[in-house]
């Protein structure tokens, strides 16, 4: 059959023909063969070369063209301008000859491809199943995230999880709402905007930490009525460090202390910062500068030295060696203070000065830790995505049980309080726990204490979010909030689920209140104990940091 292509005719050997040998184009008006009789100078289309196809281990270019996909437009006959350039994909074949059907035309004859293109296919192949796999795979797991944090216009049917309330594992509504708030992890990291707050931040530190340095080198020169230069270099040779007090009770959990410990004579000493208003402060002694020792744990009796100072280390005092602190603070045995951050470039050249020998207690905390840490493993997996129900529940659930109000229990009580949220411990692993956080109580432990060791603790850069959160709410330093008031600062506006129409800001709100409403005590306030057990739980499942910090700035606007 022959073939017109739009006016010229084409020979079986002239179906298609390479574009790289042709500087002139053909004139238009006139048929292929009769034109080319006419005119000998001008080049005739030569026969389609099929050895030129051959895959060529040298170019990976596309000099040579299939049959499949090249296709030759020329302009209609008669007309005033020159044959246009030729293209790849820029004709179909039906245009070409519209009477005929669209088939593929695929030469029998050409050669196999090289050993270098197949194993390129190879590769191609095996890097597609693989993509294929991953994305099934975190298409699911957002499948199952979403169903896991759906809104309350979207609640999983009761009816799905009718008759399983008795396995541990199930998720109940308390846990879907909570498990909510996680959604602000997924707004978009504003790092110009953070930078700027980080400075501002940074600033007002630096100044505060100068302020209270001012004032320590003040009283001191004072206290010893000299101003030599030895003095001076002794009382300079120092590391600092920010604190804060270990405890349930929000005024004294916010209050800001900054400590100094001297090289010279290994004393410390530690001052309270406070302002009032935006303009006025005050630096106050909290802890008089003197040597001082552990009060409890492996180390106690043994002085503090200078390896003792690290970002999560414990601080402990007697509170009846220091009348001057605050009555709440005196009403527990032992003044618990962690250190939550440090002058690391001071640390570090004083650390390189000074020779500190370890001993055999270095090696007993370091099994106590091991301890520790199996049975966090083992609850890290049943609190999972259950944290704040479990952590709220739990912290309430011992108050009631600390009949007389000191903060300690024993043994047997703790274990039922675990029983009761169907936390499983085995009983040799609950034993060398108890025996590491005993002490001296008389068979009694803390029960606080005991908490966040067998169940962790969110990090320090996380616990400062969550003090800011609650210092911003409670204007009044009172140490609680009403609920009334967590209600109006409460945001829910730039929540994912807000932002995408599936819910409201008042059903996101609701379930905030619902969930935090789990660990109050009382009906209309929440105390700084349960804030904190509330993003304690909520923490488990976070594993980045600037995800939780997103969930505790963003509702928050801090």
């Amino acid at each position: 059959m022959d073939l017109e292509v739009k006016g010229i005719a084409a020979s079986p050997t002239s179906q298609a023909q390479p574009f790289s040998g042709r500087k002139k184009l053909l004139q238009q008006g006139q048929t292929s063969k009769s034109w080319a009789i006419q005119n000998p100078r001008l080049p005739v289309v030569p026969p389609l070369d099929l050895q030129s196809l051959i895959d060529s281990d040298e170019e990976d270019d596309f000099s040579h063209i299939p049959l499949s996909t090249a296709h030759i437009h020329f302009n209609p006959p008669n007309s005033s301008s020159a044959v246009s350039c030729i293209t790849p994909c820029q004709v179909s074949r039906t245009q070409l000859n519209e009477n005929e059907p669209e088939q593929d035309i695929t030469p029998e004859n050409l050669p196999a491809p090289t050993s270098k293109y197949k194993l390129k296919y190879q590769q191609y192949e095996t890097e597609m199943k693989e993509g294929y796999k991953q994305y099934s795979q975190r298409n699911a797991e957002k499948t199952k995230s979403n169903i896991m944090q759906q809104s309350p216009k979207n609640k999983i049917d009761d009816k799905c999880v009718q008759g399983e309330e008795a396995i541990i594992d199930t998720l109940t509504t308390l846990d879907r709402k909570a498990l909510l708030q996680q959604g602000y992890a997924e707004i978009p990291y504003n790092a110009q905007r953070s930078t700027r707050r980080s400075d501002a931040e940074i600033v007002a530190a630096e100044r505060k930490k100068q302020t209270v340095a001012e004032q320590v080198m003040t009283d001191h020169l004072s206290r010893i009525r000299t101003h030599s230069t030895l003095t001076e270099n002794m009382l300079s040779h120092k590391v600092q460090f920010d604190g804060r007090i270990i405890s349930r009770n929000g005024r004294d959990a916010c209050r800001e202390l900054i400590g100094f410990f001297f090289i010279h004579d290994q004393s410390l000493t530690i001052y309270e910062y406070r302002q009032f208003g935006k303009n006025r402060t005050n630096v106050l002694p909290f802890i008089q500068k003197n040597i001082y020792s552990h009060q409890c744990g492996r180390r106690k009796g043994k002085q503090y030295q200078l390896g003792d100072f690290y970002v999560g280390g414990n601080l402990t005092f007697l509170s009846s060696d220091h009348p001057r602190l605050p009555e709440s603070i005196k009403e527990n045995k032992l003044l618990i203070l962690r250190i939550t951050n440090i002058d690391q470039i001071a640390l570090y050249s004083l650390k390189t000065d000074s020779v500190e020998h370890e001993d055999d207690i270095t090696s007993q905390e370091a099994n106590d830790r091991l301890v520790l840490e199996a049975v966090q493993d083992v609850l890290k997996e049943q609190l999972l995505k259950r944290g704040v129900r479990i952590l709220t529940g739990l912290g309430k659930y011992l108050k009631q049980l600390d009949k007389e109000g000191t903060g300690l229990l024993d043994k047997a009580a703790v274990k039922r309080a675990l029983q009761e949220f169907h936390l499983q411990v085995s009983e040799d692993a609950l034993e060398s726990a108890w025996q590491v956080l005993e002490g001296d109580a008389g068979g009694k432990a803390d029960y606080g204490e005991f908490t966040r060791a067998v169940i962790g603790e969110m990090n320090e850069y996380r616990k400062s979010f969550v003090r800011k959160a609650f210092m911003k709410l409670d204007f009044n330093k009172t140490g609680c909030v009403p609920l009334t008031d967590i209600r109006k600062c409460y945001c829910a506006k730039k929540h994912p689920q807000v932002i995408s129409g599936h819910s409201t800001e008042e059903e996101i709100k609701l379930s905030f209140l619902e969930t935090l409403k789990g660990a109050c005590s009382k009906s209309d306030e929440v105390s700084y104990g349960e804030f904190e057990d509330y993003y304690e739980g909520l923490s488990i499942g976070i594993v980045n940091d600037e995800d939780f910090v997103n969930i505790v700035r963003t509702p928050w606007g801090i």
